[in-house]
C-alpha cells in the first residue's frame, strides 16, 4: 500500500514531469541521456523530499533540485559538445505545423547544447515563467545578475541558431 507522502510526492511528479523532462533536454543532448538524467532528477527529489519544507511552491523546489542534479550529472558525465544527437516525441496534429514545429524544437534544443550549464538554467527557468526575482532566488544570484545574464544569453542563443543556419 502506498503511503499519502508517497502518494502526494507521485501526483506532484506527475504534475511537473514536464519541467523535468525540459531540464533533461537541456542539459543531456540524446534521448537516452535525457532518460538517465530523468529518473536521476526523481530519485534526487524523492531522496530530498523529506526535506521540502513547503515553503515555497513544489515547483520552484523541484526546479532547484532538478537543475542542480542535472548540473552535478552533466559534470560527473563530462559530456563532450559535439554530440548532437537528438530525438523529438510530438504527437501529431496537423501533419505541415507539427514538422515544423519539431523542427524549431530540435535546433533550439541544438543550440542550447552549446551553452554553458549555468546558461541553460537560465532558459530553462526563464521558458518555464520565471520572473527574474525568482531566477536570481533559484541561482543565488541577484536580480539586477539575472536580468543581463539572461539577456546576454537569450542573444547568444539568436547568434547560435542563426549560425546553424536556421532562423525561426
Amino acid at each position: 500500500m502506498i503511503k499519502p507522502d508517497e502518494q502526494q510526492f507521485l501526483k506532484q511528479i506527475e504534475q511537473n514531469k514536464g519541467a523535468i523532462i525540459k531540464v533533461s533536454r537541456m542539459y543531456m543532448d540524446n534521448l537516452e541521456d535525457q532518460q538517465d538524467l530523468f529518473q536521476e532528477i526523481v530519485m534526487q527529489l524523492w531522496r530530498s523530499y523529506g526535506s521540502f519544507r513547503k515553503e515555497s511552491l513544489f515547483s520552484t523546489w523541484l526546479y532547484r533540485v532538478a537543475i542542480n542534479t542535472a548540473l552535478m550529472y552533466f559534470k560527473k558525465e563530462k559530456r563532450r559538445p559535439d554530440q548532437h544527437e537528438l530525438t523529438v516525441d510530438v504527437d501529431v496534429v496537423d501533419e505541415f505545423d507539427s514538422e515544423r514545429k519539431e523542427e524549431q524544437l530540435r535546433y533550439f534544443y541544438q543550440a542550447v547544447q552549446h551553452l554553458n550549464p549555468v546558461e541553460k538554467a537560465l532558459i530553462f527557468l526563464f521558458l518555464e515563467g520565471q520572473s527574474h526575482r525568482d531566477i536570481s532566488i533559484n541561482l543565488g544570484i541577484s536580480e539586477v545578475n539575472a536580468r543581463v545574464k539572461l539577456n546576454r544569453t537569450k542573444e547568444k542563443l539568436q547568434q547560435i541558431i542563426k549560425t546553424q543556419g536556421y532562423e525561426f
